[in-house]
């Protein structure tokens, strides 16, 4: 094994920092090492037991963990975050049995969430485009601009359509237009 290694794994166990302790019991270390030249901050956890559930970590922890905080998070900043969560239940259960209570009573209609039916295409047109719906056109004159010629392009106005196409070697700069 090379010295590194084995300095590595002697360090592991002589020169941690245990951080804190979270409801679990799970504890939480830190060490400073040599990285590539350079001296960084190792964070990591040990269950508490046999049961090795990550969904049971805290948030504060994750973070802290992940880098995304500085300072591990202290025992007054867990309990006043989990005082804030159980008020946060608290809401929501009252405020689901005061909803309940409007809906028995009457009071508040019952919303119901998702598509009844399609929408009306027809009325937007007419709303959004009066005119356009009642009457059929036929083709637009797409008006050509003063310095286009007829050698620009083989096709008629008539021919043309409001897409653009085409390879871009007849592409000039400001000469589109659009349909009217």
């Amino acid at each position: 094994m090379s010295k590194r290694l084995v300095s590595r794994l002697l360090g592991m166990f002589q020169s941690r920092t245990q951080v804190g302790v979270d409801k679990a019991g799970n504890r939480y270390f830190t060490r400073v090492e040599e990285v590539d030249g350079a001296m960084k901050e190792r964070r990591w956890m040990e269950f508490k037991g046999a049961d090795q559930d990550s969904t049971t970590v805290p948030v504060e922890w994750i973070c802290w963990l992940n880098g995304q905080r500085k300072k591990a998070p202290t025992p007054e900043e867990l309990a006043e975050l989990e005082a804030r969560r159980e008020r946060v239940r608290q809401n929501i259960e009252l405020i689901k049995k005061k909803e309940e209570d409007e809906r028995k009573a009457g009071v508040r209609p019952v919303k119901k969430i998702g598509k009844s039916e399609s929408p009306n295409l027809q009325s937007f047109m007419k709303q959004q485009f009066p005119g356009t719906l009642d009457q059929q056109k036929g083709p637009e004159e797409v008006p050509r601009p003063k310095d286009a010629t007829d050698t620009e392009d083989s096709t008629t106005d008539t021919d043309r359509s409001s897409e653009p196409t085409g390879t871009g070697a007849t592409f000039k700069p400001g000469t589109w237009q659009p349909p009217t």
